[in-house]
């Protein structure tokens, strides 16, 4: 797999191998049907949802748009993921070419950040909804969701960028096997025969910048939503307030779990087997972006009413 040192990747190792769970392959097997159906499941229920919220007139409304690209983040990470991990637990296909690779985890990366960033724009969205509802049509219009998106992707896009390209850049001479099944950023800078220290710094300072500022944001706007819901005399302008409000913290805490992997990854990854972490990115990837819809299919009741219409229409 090796040939001239001539400093470029491609002419020392031609592609990378994915080996899942060194030291317990007989997890691949138990766990292929059970992330087959919640791929299935994940997919379904966010198609539900988008469809419902595209037909439904009535959820024509900026939170349900900024929903509905949460909704299709959640539905790429799943693609960008799973149809490369199953085929490797099925089949033992187990190569990667340096550009898949890399889009890959380009893809990871980006889409980890435009969520986080969505997140705090919805939050934005029930902060001035709930304490200058006067305002709201105002402020919260189309244009606006126009906007947020654009800098969603401009912000996200911009900053994730540069961790496929200091990957790329790195040199490759010894080993070509990549210990997870995903090609992350550390997992892939692991196997450089180079200094990867920007690489780790990159990837900490971009992590914690990205998600930690945006989730100390959304903390904010979530206790002076809760400030504000406390001094309304309404019982059910209090109890709408907290289911919607409810709705998006516990997508919240869903995501936040990323923080926990990576920490977990790279701190105790010595003290526990290596394929622990791998099996936790892994179900972090297609479980928690099926919870997403069911939690507002749930909890919020213009979604519950707008699927039931569909569902009597459909029959």
């Amino acid at each position: 797999m090796t040939a001239h040192q001539n400093g470029s990747i491609s002419a020392e190792i031609s592609d990378f191998l994915l080996n899942c769970f060194g030291r317990s392959p007989t997890w691949q097997l138990w766990l292929s049907l059970p992330l087959s159906l919640l791929f299935l499941l994940d997919m379904g229920a966010h198609a539900t949802l988008l469809i419902t919220i595209r037909l439904e007139a009535s959820l024509h409304e900026p939170m349900y748009y900024l929903l509905s690209l949460l909704s299709l983040l959640d539905m790429e990470l799943c693609l960008t993921v799973i149809p490369k991990v199953l085929p490797i637990f099925w089949f033992d296909l187990r190569p990667i070419s340096f550009f898949a690779c890399f889009l890959q985890m380009f893809t990871m990366n980006s889409i980890f950040a435009m969520e986080s960033c969505t997140f705090l724009v919805m939050a934005y969205d029930r902060y001035v909804a709930i304490c200058h509802p006067l305002q709201y049509l105002s402020i919260i219009t189309d244009q606006f969701v126009v906007k947020a998106v654009i800098f969603i992707l401009a912000r996200s896009i911009f900053l994730t960028v540069p961790i496929p390209i200091l990957s790329g850049r790195l040199h490759f001479c010894r080993e070509n096997v990549i210990e997870n099944c995903l090609c992350a950023n550390m997992s892939v800078s692991r196997l450089s025969c180079g200094d990867i220290i920007i690489n780790r710094l990159y990837q900490f300072a971009c992590g914690w910048t990205l998600l930690g500022f945006d989730l100390i944001l959304i903390f904010l706007s979530y206790t002076l939503i809760l400030k504000a819901v406390l001094r309304l005399k309404s019982e059910g302008a209090v109890a709408k307030a907290l289911s919607t409000c409810g709705s998006h913290v516990i997508l919240i805490l869903f995501f936040s779990t990323v923080l926990l992997v990576f920490v977990f990854t790279l701190v105790v990854e010595k003290e526990v087997s290596s394929d622990m972490p791998v099996l936790l990115n892994i179900l972090h990837h297609v479980i928690r972006p099926a919870l997403n819809p069911i939690v507002y299919g749930v909890r919020t009741q213009e979604i519950k009413q707008g699927i039931q219409r569909l569902l009597k229409k459909g029959w």
